[in-house]
């Protein structure tokens, strides 16, 4: 892989030391510069360690984790913390003064506008997903390397969400912004990020660009067989149908109805089919 921007290597995270249980473990994965990177899985899967190893924030207990420096990467964490006694005009002049050499004025500004946002509005008046524009205004006018999002959208409606995506495409679009973002949202996934991360359980379960994990599987329909020596991901039995998730290993020998699986078919799959702690690539 050319240029990666963010590389792991059996990385592990522990909160307390004296607890056998994992928020992650025995991670390993490279993320390409330039793309929207999905990280996707359940609630407690360890995605926002994750997210918070790569900002640098703490040290993992085991493995490596590298990505760019600080003044090279911004972090809008789930809880987006702000300094609710500054307003917002107040907020976005500690964002310039905190990065002199990067800030861009017209990218926080026009994120700003959009909402709106009154400039003298104070921070802890503003609504969930006020906050969480002035918090991206931050982030994209530092004008980072690598941009991390912990459930960005998650406080927003559905046409602030659409636009505020779209706002985030066109930045990665024109300024090659390599973009990290956790969701359980699927559909603000699928059509805006190209490479995937599942966790589950603390692990890696897939990894790599969505394209080729897509090519990769095939969605089968057809009578109860033996689909050897393909990899079963799911499978589901209504009657005598056979409904299944596979990763091909060479042509679909059968009487079998066949198609490309969406990315949230894919996903389902392999939430629901879950039998090996392993991690899979494309």
């Amino acid at each position: 892989m050319t240029n990666p921007v963010i590389e792991a290597e059996g990385l592990g995270m522990r909160y307390r030391r004296r607890d056998d249980t994992w928020a992650l473990k025995d991670c390993t994965f490279t993320l390409p510069a330039g793309r929207v990177v999905a990280v996707v899985g359940p609630n407690g899967a360890g995605k926002s360690t994750l997210l918070t190893l790569a900002a640098g924030l703490v040290r993992p207990t085991e493995g490596r984790i590298s990505a760019p420096a600080r003044d090279r990467l911004a972090y809008v964490a789930q809880e987006k913390p702000l300094y609710g006694q500054l307003t917002v005009t107040e907020t976005l002049r500690l964002g310039r003064e905190l990065n002199p050499d990067r800030w861009d004025p017209a990218v926080a500004e026009r994120v700003v506008a959009a909402g709106p946002l009154p400039g003298k509005a104070r921070v802890r008046s503003l609504s969930g997903g006020q906050r969480t524009r002035l918090a991206l205004a931050l982030a994209l006018g530092k004008r980072p390397e690598v941009l991390l999002l912990d459930e960005p959208m998650a406080d927003l409606d559905p046409l602030a969400r659409h636009e505020l995506m779209g706002a985030l495409m066109a930045d990665a679009a024109e300024h090659g912004t390599t973009v990290v973002m956790s969701s359980h949202i699927l559909t603000e996934l699928e059509g805006a990020c190209d490479h995937l991360l599942l966790v589950q359980n603390g692990r890696i379960r897939l990894d790599g660009a969505i394209d080729e994990l897509l090519a990769a599987h095939t969605l089968l329909t057809g009578p109860i067989a033996d689909l050897a020596p393909h990899t079963v991901v799911d499978s589901r039995t209504t009657g005598r149908q056979l409904t299944a998730l596979v990763r091909r290993e060479g042509p679909v020998e059968g009487v079998w109805e066949s198609s490309e699986p969406s990315l949230e078919q894919l996903l389902l799959g392999h939430l629901r089919g879950s039998r090996s702690p392993e991690g899979v690539t494309a």
